[in-house]
């Protein structure tokens, strides 16, 4: 039986001040109607009357076909997360938003999908302050900021809030409690169907301390398995039957559109215009620290490891690695706080590299998040990465394509603009990580 290596459980310095700064800087811009957003809010208003179809409001792109019927070919959870923020606000029917900045329909994206966003950043601060003492903050922003989660968060994919159950359960499980980890490995399967790939490594992480933890693991994920089961039965007659498969727009390649990984799909994850590495060069320390962890926390750093690579390799094998319009390999994104981890020994052994790899990635990253719904429909997109799109910033300003993709915030309503609501997003985030930087700084001297 292999033991779990003690608990890393300490609240970094700052804390509330940095999750308030990360959700200034993420979750304030209001990014235009998608057909993701008219599917999803489709079957939360079926679910609001009791129903699980709704003929006349799926969009052909989201919708999935049985029994004479239309139903969203995308897993529920998030439309059900979204019911209480619905109904209280009163959100219309699609044809009545407003196209670019619809507050209301931001404000179900925020509470249903974005707080999933603070929900990762507060657990991995808490989990790297305790392995690197004075770095929790950094790794709590670069998370958040440095990557595309804080691109996805402020929308209605389901990436994020399957992130934050498939994280707690991880960090449930570390400290033993194997039943509410299991509860929350069970609840991220509605969310996500994917998610159910982290939830059969996290059940090896429980079965490592013996056969009664796995038995409570098991039995936490009943709930959650058996609400997906009951949708899926309902819906499309079959337990073992998914969104996936009644969907006519699903790519036919493989299982639910994932076959092996293919060269091409790895050079548009890792290296393509926004792909991983050039969007987030901080996951190269992020994966370094995978292996610094190995001594001190062997089994996790396998976890963490296992997640990533198993979901690298789903996105590289999928028939459209960003999943359509998007603001890069959004499939990821759920093992994304899970490489994450590696920052703390990055932080702690290699301080200022990585720094300069977090603040590079914070730019990159709020660039993407400001511009891609605009940049991805554009003549050129981003050719050449975000990269090149900066440049032309710098060389350019506000003539430059990447300066008209900009979406609005909702500090736009206080008269600042566009250009000044971007602005802002992007001063929350670079005083989130001076601070965040400057206590690793301090905490490494005093030592």
């Amino acid at each position: 039986m292999t033991r779990r290596s003690p608990f890393p459980w300490r609240r970094p310095r700052f804390e509330l001040a940095l999750l308030a700064l990360v959700a200034i800087s993420a979750l304030s811009v209001v990014q235009r109607v998608e057909a993701e957003d008219t599917t999803r809010m489709c079957l939360t208003a079926a679910l609001s009357h009791g129903n699980l179809s709704n003929d006349a409001c799926f969009p052909a792109a989201g919708r999935a076909v049985a029994h004479g019927h239309s139903y969203a070919n995308v897993a529920p959870g998030v439309s059900a997360l979204a019911v209480p923020a619905a109904n209280v606000v009163g959100l219309p029917s699609p044809e009545r938003w407003a196209t670019n900045d619809d507050l209301q329909l931001w404000l179900v994206r925020v509470t249903s999908v974005g707080l999933g966003l603070l929900v990762c950043a507060f657990l991995l601060g808490r989990v790297a302050e305790g392995l690197a003492p004075g770095w929790g903050g950094a790794v709590l922003v670069t998370f958040a900021l440095g990557t595309i989660a804080s691109a996805v968060a402020p929308s209605i994919f389901d990436h994020v809030p399957a992130a934050a159950l498939a994280f707690a359960a991880f960090v449930l499980a570390w400290s033993g409690r194997f039943g509410l980890a299991g509860l929350a490995a069970g609840l991220a399967l509605p969310v996500e169907y994917q998610a159910l790939v982290a939830a059969a490594i996290l059940a090896a992480y429980a079965a490592a301390s013996g056969r009664h933890a796995l038995v409570r693991f098991g039995a936490g994920c009943v709930p959650g398995a058996v609400l997906i089961a009951a949708y899926d039965w309902a819906a499309f007659g079959s337990p073992f039957s998914t969104s996936y498969g009644a969907s006519p727009t699903q790519p036919d390649a493989g299982v639910a559109g994932v076959a092996l990984p293919t060269l091409h799909g790895a050079h548009l994850v890792l290296a393509g215009e926004r792909g991983l590495l050039a969007v987030s060069p901080v996951l190269v320390a992020s994966a370094a620290g995978l292996v610094l962890l190995r001594r001190r926390a062997p089994l996790e750093a396998i976890v963490c490891a296992a997640v990533t690579v198993a979901f690298l390799l789903l996105d590289c094998g999928y028939a459209l690695p960003y999943g359509g319009d998007s603001p890069g390999p959004r499939f990821v994104v759920t093992a994304l706080p899970f490489l994450a981890v590696g920052l703390a020994p990055a932080f702690a052994r290699a301080p200022v590299p990585t720094s300069v790899l977090a603040a590079a990635s914070l730019l990159a990253s709020t660039g993407i998040a400001l511009t891609w719904p605009n940049g991805v429909n554009s003549a050129s997109g981003y050719a050449g990465t975000v990269w090149t799109q900066l440049a032309k910033l710098v060389d350019d300003g506000a003539r430059a394509p990447i300066a008209t993709w900009i979406e609005p915030t909702v500090f736009g309503r206080l008269g600042v603009g566009t250009l000044g609501g971007g602005a802002i997003v992007l001063a929350a985030g670079a005083a989130a990580l001076a601070l965040a930087l400057a206590e690793g700084r301090r905490a490494t001297t005093l030592s």
